[in-house]
Order: C-alpha cells, then sequence, then structure tokens
C-alpha cells in the first residue's frame, strides 16, 4: 500500500535523481528527432512524396523546411498541398527557413506576410530566419538594424500565434569594434519575442563553445542544428557521432539552452548516399543523446 508518507519519499527521490542528472531530465522529455531538409535538397526538389517517406521511415518525427518562395512555394506544392503529404506521413514541419526577400534590409513585408500564412498552413511553431546577405552585416549599426527588424517581425509572428528565430553561421561571430553580431542580435532583440536556433557546427566551427553561450543567454536558443565536423576537414559535415563534436556533452546542457527542438543537418561530405547518412545520424542521436 502506498501511503501518503511513502509517495512524499518516492517523489522527493525522483526529483533529486532528476536534478542531479540533468539529461535524465531532458531524456524523459525530448523523444522526438528532427531532420531539416536541406539536407535532401538534391532529393526533394526531385521528389516531395518519396522523398518525405524516407525521412519517415527513418525514423524522424520533425522536420524543417526551407526554400519557399511566393512564387514556387516548396518544391512546386503549396502549403496545403504539402501538409497532406506532411500529415501522411506522421511528420510535423515545427520550424521552417524563411528568407523573407528584402525585408530585413529595407523593411518590405510581402514574402514576410507570405511566410507567415504558410507557416499557419504548416502549422509550425516557429518561423526562423537563416541569413543575413554579406553586404548588410558590415558593422555594429548594420546589425543593430537587423536586430530592429527581427523585433518588428517577431511582433507580426506573434500576433499570428507563431515565434520568430534567428539561425546562425560563422559570421555572426566575428568582431566590430569589440562585440561580435551575434551579441549586438542577443542584446537588441526581445528576449521575450525573439529566439535562436543554434546551430552548433557553425559555433564550434567559429571557435566558440555552445555551452557558455548557454550559460550567457539561458532559455534564448529553442532550437539547435545538429550537425557534425568531419575530423579531416573541418569544413566538411559527416553523420552524427562520426566526426569531432563532442555532442553527449552538449546534450547534457540542453535546459540551460531552453531547447525545444533540434533537427539533423548535413551540408555535405554523404559518401554518395544521403538518405544512408541521415539513418545513421538518426540511429546515432537515438542510441546515445536522447
Amino acid at each position: 500500500m502506498i501511503t501518503r508518507r511513502s509517495f512524499i519519499i518516492n517523489t522527493s527521490m525522483a526529483a533529486t535523481a532528476v536534478l542531479a542528472l540533468p539529461s535524465l531530465a531532458f531524456t524523459m522529455n525530448k523523444k522526438e528527432v528532427g531532420l531539416q531538409l536541406y539536407t535532401l535538397r538534391n532529393e526533394i526538389s526531385k521528389d516531395v512524396k518519396t522523398t518525405l517517406e524516407k525521412v519517415a521511415a527513418a525514423g524522424f518525427t520533425t522536420v524543417e523546411m526551407y526554400g519557399f518562395s511566393i512564387k514556387e512555394q516548396f518544391w512546386g506544392l503549396s502549403a496545403i498541398e504539402l501538409k497532406k503529404v506532411l500529415d501522411a506521413n506522421n511528420l510535423k514541419a515545427v520550424s521552417g527557413h524563411y528568407n523573407l526577400g528584402s525585408f530585413l534590409y529595407d523593411g518590405n513585408t510581402a514574402e514576410l506576410i507570405a511566410a507567415i500564412e504558410a507557416a499557419k498552413v504548416l502549422k509550425s511553431e516557429f518561423l526562423t530566419i537563416p541569413w543575413i546577405d554579406e553586404p548588410f552585416r558590415k558593422n555594429i549599426e548594420d546589425y543593430k538594424k537587423i536586430a530592429s527588424r527581427l523585433n518588428e517581425a517577431a511582433k507580426m509572428c506573434q500576433k499570428a500565434g507563431l515565434k520568430l528565430a534567428y539561425h546562425n553561421h560563422d559570421f555572426e561571430f566575428q568582431k566590430h569594434d569589440g562585440m561580435t553580431g551575434y551579441e549586438i542580435l542577443l542584446q537588441e532583440t526581445d528576449k521575450d519575442l525573439v529566439f535562436f536556433e543554434l546551430d552548433l557546427y557553425w559555433v564550434v566551427r567559429s571557435g566558440n563553445d555552445p555551452i557558455k553561450l548557454f550559460e550567457a543567454n539561458q532559455d534564448r536558443f529553442k532550437m539547435w542544428h545538429v550537425k557534425d565536423m568531419d575530423k579531416i576537414n573541418p569544413a566538411l559535415n559527416t553523420e552524427i557521432g562520426s566526426g569531432s563534436i563532442d555532442f553527449k556533452t552538449i546534450f547534457k546542457e540542453a535546459k540551460h539552452s531552453g531547447m525545444k527542438h533540434f533537427f539533423v543537418e548535413q551540408e555535405n561530405n554523404y559518401g554518395g548516399n544521403s538518405f544512408k547518412s541521415i539513418q545513421t545520424s538518426f540511429d546515432f542521436i537515438s542510441k546515445n543523446l536522447i
């Protein structure tokens, strides 16, 4: 018989165990493995249906979109048509990369409005900005302008029931008068509205430590790109667990990051078979990281 006293004792012991092992709390709550579909850009541009079927067969349950435009939509499919294919494979598009046309530079909202509508149809949680064109990120004032635009877009997303995120490469970690572009984006954006998708590969490639970023900016990195670095040539990617990035240590700090979703991404170095590559990455993550 479970008495009130024994229930309290057992509950307290369980809570202590979770506190002692932060990775355990993550393992108990985070079971979904996502894929950034840019990984399969050569395949999905030719056959959306078959590609998504293979993504689901590999074990992935969430995906992150890319490639949307007002004219082409998603590889020739409307958001409504794409949602049907995703649903048929039990896949959720929790985020998408949207370039937003010239919005970040001149404030033109046409592409942003279209992206918001597409993300709503897909029932996404995040609308993610993947890139800043080189001419518009040369100094501190440029980054402050971008941060202001991010705040503006985030308010529009919030009204539509979405969250805005920003995805990094390595250029954001270059210094401008003693500050990095990334520091400016973190400081100048509304922490309650603008979130960040941390590309772990690019952080490490830039010479920075993801865990130090978590500690300094707790709860802002709602998503990660999990992309490994080739041991011989750091400019190349490889399957998760085959490269030089210590994902086991990073995943133990997921709670400090605030991470809700993560996506495998591999931009190159597939060894000839991209579907085999994503399966290898999925298997390593499911067995060793979550």
